[in-house]
C-alpha cells in the first residue's frame, strides 16, 4: 500500500483532481451546496495552475513572488481580472478564451458566494449546473497549457 502524499505537497493539477472526486461523493450524498463550492474551488485551483505556467513560460519570477500574487488577486475573479485576463492580452487566441472564462467565472463565483458568505442553501438542478460550469471552466482554461488534461470523475 502506497502513503499518500499531503494535500500541501500535490500539484496544482492533483488539487483540482482531488477536489473533483471529493464533489462526486458529496453530490451522491445529496449535498448539493457543499458539492457547489467544492467545484468552484477546483476551478480556482484550476486558475492558480493556468497562472502558475503563464509565469513559468513567460518570466522569471520565483514560485514565492507568484505565490504572492496569488493571494493578491484573491478569488477567482480577481485571478482572471488581474492576473489571467492582463497576462495572456499578447496572444489574442488566449486573451479571447481568458474574456470568455470570465464570464463563466462570474456565474460559478456568484453561487458559491451566496453559499459561503449569505448561507444560501442549494437543489440538485443547481448543483448539477454549478459543476457543469466549474467543469467547462476547468477543462477550457487547463488544457491551453496542458492538452491532454480530462478532468475524471470518481466512479461510483
Amino acid at each position: 500500500m502506497t502513503a499518500r502524499r499531503p494535500y500541501e505537497e500535490l500539484t496544482d493539477l492533483e488539487k483540482v483532481q482531488k477536489q473533483w472526486h471529493k464533489l462526486s461523493g458529496l453530490h451522491t450524498r445529496e449535498e448539493w451546496s457543499a458539492a457547489i463550492v467544492r467545484a468552484a474551488t477546483a476551478a480556482e485551483i484550476a486558475a492558480n495552475f493556468a497562472i502558475r505556467r503563464e509565469f513559468e513560460l513567460n518570466s522569471e519570477f520565483d514560485s514565492e513572488f507568484v505565490d504572492s500574487l496569488l493571494r493578491w488577486a484573491n478569488g477567482l475573479a480577481g485571478k482572471l481580472d488581474r492576473l489571467l485576463i492582463p497576462l495572456s492580452e499578447t496572444d489574442k487566441t488566449k486573451y479571447k478564451k481568458m474574456k470568455t472564462l470570465k464570464k463563466v467565472a462570474g456565474e460559478i463565483n456568484t453561487k458559491r458566494n451566496a453559499i459561503a458568505h449569505q448561507g444560501e442553501f442549494c437543489n440538485e438542478d443547481e448543483a448539477q449546473a454549478a459543476i457543469a460550469q466549474a467543469k467547462e471552466f476547468i477543462s477550457i482554461l487547463v488544457q491551453i497549457y496542458d492538452p491532454k488534461f480530462v478532468l475524471k470523475t470518481r466512479k461510483r
